[in-house]
C-alpha cells in the first residue's frame, strides 16, 4: 500500500478508492439519515468531502493521462466515466489502473 504513493498512477488509484467510499457513504449512509431520521449532518460533512475527492479524481486523471501518454479513446475516457458510476472507480482500479 506505501508503495502506491510513489507514483502517480498509485495516487490515482488511492483516488479513485476514497472517492467510491465517499460515494458509497454519501448515498447509503448520509442521504438516508438525511430523509429519514431528518438528520442532515451527515450530508453536510461528506458531500464536501466527496465532491472534492470527485474534483481531485478528474483532474488527477487528466494529469495521469496526459504524461502516461494515454490514448483518450482508449483510456482516458474509461477511467473519466467511472467517477459518474456508482461503484465505477472500483471497477476502473481493477480492470485498467492495477495493470498500469
Amino acid at each position: 500500500m506505501i508503495d502506491l504513493f510513489k507514483t502517480k498512477i498509485g495516487r490515482l488509484r488511492i483516488l479513485a478508492i476514497l472517492e467510491g467510499i465517499s460515494l458509497l457513504t454519501l448515498v447509503l449512509i448520509a442521504v438516508p439519515m438525511k430523509y429519514w431520521m431528518e438528520n442532515p449532518l451527515l450530508v453536510r460533512l461528506i458531500g464536501p468531502v466527496h465532491g472534492t475527492l470527485f474534483l481531485l479524481f478528474l483532474f488527477n486523471t487528466l494529469s495521469v493521462g496526459v504524461e502516461q501518454n494515454w490514448k483518450f479513446k482508449d483510456t482516458t475516457w474509461k477511467v473519466i466515466l467511472a467517477c459518474f458510476i456508482p461503484f465505477g472507480t472500483f471497477y476502473i482500479d481493477k480492470k485498467i489502473l492495477s495493470k498500469l
